[in-house]
């Protein structure tokens, strides 16, 4: 018997993960059962998907302390499930992004104190028989499509687990779009590739790119945040501005979101998270920085 649970927030594809390897045990011929809660997770939401295969199953759900692989494409959502993973011997993989809601914050002021997980990859790795904390959403930016990563984490989970690179591939191209294929498959690549030089003991620490976590309670001052729209990918279902805590977006004369007063946006990334289209995105460094750090 497996047991595989992974967990994550609406719109980063858990589901897809969970079909991808049901899909693969069923055609080695496993009985598998899959257990997931989805349906009021919307973007930013919990989700979470059991999924257990073998030579039998009774059981769709993984009791705590059971799952052999634990695969989490949020960082304190993976925090959240760790007790599930069976101790001694589970492997937990993991991406570093952070993604905190806005009812985390304390006050609303940039730079304020969150409650949000504080530990780092190198204490979590202490607490379990193998962990792996990869920087999966750089890794999809880098290959120009944010959405892909969480098959970066497929690609590690593939290294743990007894199928080939092939029957992985066809997998992949069962259930992503033709469109999207090309991409998907590098991006499983490179997740395979980075695990095992982790394996191998030539990995680095990944960097830990969440400023929310950086700046948290510093007392420092830190820039002004500002928003990178896309106009082209909006399409002015005006989420972003009924939900906006400071009121500071609108819908301009064509009907596409515009920060109208950048002096009240705290940076919280709630219409980030909410943008079914990805026409958003919250930066939390100066425009300066952010145009050097891009590949």
């Amino acid at each position: 018997m497996t047991n595989v649970l992974i967990v994550g927030v609406g719109g980063q594809g858990v589901i897809l993960v969970s079909k991808v390897l049901a899909y693969l045990a069923q055609q080695r011929g496993f009985e598998v059962k899959q257990s997931e809660v989805h349906g009021m997770a919307k973007r930013g939401g919990a989700v979470f998907s059991h999924v257990r295969f073998g030579p039998q199953v009774w059981s769709p759900t993984i009791t705590q302390g059971e799952a052999d692989v634990l695969v989490a494409l949020e960082w304190a959502e993976g925090l959240r499930w760790l007790p599930w993973l069976r101790h001694g011997r589970g492997l937990f993989v993991a991406d570093t992004k952070r993604i905190v809601p806005p009812f985390a914050c304390l006050n609303r002021r940039p730079g304020a104190a969150m409650r949000y997980a504080r530990e780092t990859p190198a204490e979590v790795r202490e607490h379990v028989a193998e962990g792996c904390a990869i920087d999966a959403t750089r890794i999809a930016e880098d290959l120009g499509n944010e959405r892909v990563a969480n098959v970066v984490l497929l690609g590690a989970l593939s290294v743990a687990l007894d199928f080939t690179v092939d029957e992985w591939e066809t997998a992949l191209a069962t259930f992503v779009p033709a469109k999207t294929l090309s991409v998907n498959l590098k991006a499983f690549g490179l997740g395979r590739e980075w695990i095992e030089r982790e394996r191998r003991g030539e990995g680095t620490e990944p960097a830990d790119t969440s400023h929310a976590a950086t700046l948290a309670g510093s007392g420092t001052e830190v820039p002004a945040p500002w928003l990178e729209i896309t106009p082209a990918w909006c399409k002015s279902c005006d989420i972003c501005v009924k939900l906006c805590p400071e009121r500071c977006l609108v819908l301009n004369g064509e009907r596409v979101v515009e920060l109208a007063e950048p002096e009240r946006c705290t940076g919280c990334r709630l219409c980030e998270w909410l943008c079914p289209d990805f026409a958003i995105r919250v930066h939390l460094e100066s425009p300066a920085l952010s145009a050097a750090a891009a590949p």
